[in-house]
């Protein structure tokens, strides 16, 4: 039930569906096992759901990047299929380049998630040698089935232009998250491989998987924790899914077909809005599967949930203990980024209006939705209902209000410099100063409140103000109104925010 503006949740959703039916389909009628064909129609989930670089030309790129990764890895994990601790030794090694890559912005992160996941992939389909070669070829066809969809038939990216995706905090060494997360899951993906083995023998695979997609978009302990948790919700979810859905259909073809397909919307429509829903299609969309292979039972679906419990609690233990980037470092950084980025929209909005044709403040108004959405995901832990510190809840959630507020504005701003037949003048410059100054105080010091509060204009607004450059002056006002409020639960320290009745 959440927005879907444009549409775009949708459309990319039918897509999706889309790119995987005409992946499995090739694959049928090329002759390939069925081994090959679940092969094909994850592949092609994985380069669908994983390519999300800004530009269409960038994802093209990226999309063509994948066998790179992708076909090394699917050999090295068949032919090690008989040597299980080299088999064991070398995934936790892809594991932490799959992370450490995320330095490198989307690319670096849609490649690390391939590799993983091709070696995920021939796991949870017993894989052999002599296989290769036929797995080569269904991830070839998946790749290009989904690169038809996607940049041929249905182009969503070239009307619908993504936002900025934000950069990686910065850092360097055991200061970048990406090289501390990297270590997390290495060492939380070794206890859930030893534990996931003393477990089962054959299904062993799903601890680890657990573990790498709890730390998948997460850059802080927190954010690892409430992921974690919200694994193990959709996965219990999906398991009561299987019972009542995978096992009395009994892996029919064409019931099974249709509802994976449903599943996989299921996967892209939820993606963005609701991390326990769309576990629960993917948990669903696993069972049937297990239905297709004819290898389905209640106790399989109940080894699912332990194995998920066990790569849950390693990375709850990871994430706490070993290099641990704290929630309150992370939230700090995104928000200093967002009100940095309201100051650049406010001052090309102003040289704009002013007659500035080379200003444009519609990038960043776009990259501060961007910003915005990374920062809800930063306090997500902190307004989570579980979380028993009230004052620390009550004081993200005002946060949360006034940046909300103060991207409200900042469109509004935009809007009206996109008119030729704005105004402007000495009154609106005097707004835009303070949105400047106070985003000065808000971010000086090294973190976010470290300087003095600006006081608002306290000017009324006039008769006067009802000439053309008003709207304008407006939001300017508005929105140092909004940044002088976010004072006081940036600067106040979170056990000392008191919740107001």
């Amino acid at each position: 039930m959440a927005p879907d503006p444009g549409r775009v949740r949708l459309r990319v959703s039918l897509r999706a569906v889309l790119g995987v039916a005409l992946a499995v389909a090739l694959a049928e009628l090329c002759g390939l096992s069925l081994v090959a064909s679940i092969t094909a129609g994850l592949a092609a989930l994985l380069a669908l759901f994983t390519v999300a670089d800004p530009t269409v030309r960038r994802q093209a790129v990226t999309t063509a990047l994948l066998p790179a990764v992708g076909f090394p890895v699917l050999a090295v994990a068949t032919l090690l299929h008989d040597a299980p601790q080299l088999r064991d030794a070398t995934w936790l090694l892809v594991a932490f380049a799959g992370v450490y890559a995320r330095r490198w912005g989307p690319r670096g992160h849609a490649l690390g998630i391939f590799a993983f996941m091709q070696f995920f992939v021939t796991q949870f389909l017993h894989a052999l040698p002599a296989q290769l070669p036929e797995l080569y070829a269904a991830t070839g066809i998946a790749l290009a089935a989904t690169a038809t969809v996607r940049f041929v038939l249905w182009p969503i990216e070239r009307r619908v232009p993504p936002p900025a995706v934000p950069a990686a905090l910065p850092g360097t060494g055991l200061a970048r998250a990406t090289t501390r997360q990297a270590i997390q899951v290495c060492v939380a993906s070794g206890a859930a491989l030893v534990l996931g083995q003393f477990l089962s023998e054959e299904r062993w695979y799903w601890a680890v998987g657990t573990v790498w997609w709890i730390f998948v978009n997460t850059a802080s302990r927190g954010e690892t924790l409430v992921r974690g948790f919200r694994r193990v919700l959709g996965t219990v979810t999906g398991i009561a899914g299987g019972f009542l859905i995978a096992i009395p259909l009994g892996g029919a073809p064409l019931a099974t077909a249709l509802l994976v397909a449903a599943c996989v919307f299921g996967i892209f429509y939820t993606a963005a809005v609701s991390y326990s829903w769309m576990i629960l299609a993917v948990t669903v969309m696993a069972s049937l599967l297990y239905g297709l292979l004819g290898v389905l039972d209640g106790a399989l679906l109940l080894l699912r949930v332990t194995e998920t419990a066990v790569g849950a609690v390693c990375a709850a233990l990871a994430v706490t203990l070993i290099l641990p980037v704290r929630t309150h470092t992370t939230n700090d950084t995104w928000i200093q980024r967002a009100l940095l980025c309201v100051q650049a929209a406010t001052s090309a909005s102003v040289r704009r209006l002013a007659g500035d044709a080379a200003a444009d403040p519609t990038p960043h108004a776009a990259e501060l939705e961007a910003l915005l959405g990374r920062v809800r995901l930063a306090l997500a832990p902190l307004v989570h209902p579980l979380n028993p510190f009230t004052a620390r809840k009550e004081r993200a959630r005002r946060v949360l209000v006034l940046l909300d507020e103060a991207a409200r504005e900042v469109r509004g701003l935009v809007d009206v410099a996109a008119d030729p037949d704005a105004g402007h003048d000495a009154r609106l410059a005097a707004a835009c100063w303070r949105v400047e100054a106070s985003v000065d105080a808000l971010t000086s010091g090294g973190g976010a409140g470290g300087g003095a509060a600006v006081e608002p204009d306290a000017h009324p607004r006039t008769e006067g103000d009802a000439h053309v450059g008003a709207p304008a002056l407006l939001h300017a006002r508005g929105l140092a109104r909004v940044l002088t409020e976010l004072d006081a639960p940036l600067r106040t320290p979170p056990r000392a925010w008191v919740v107001r009745s």
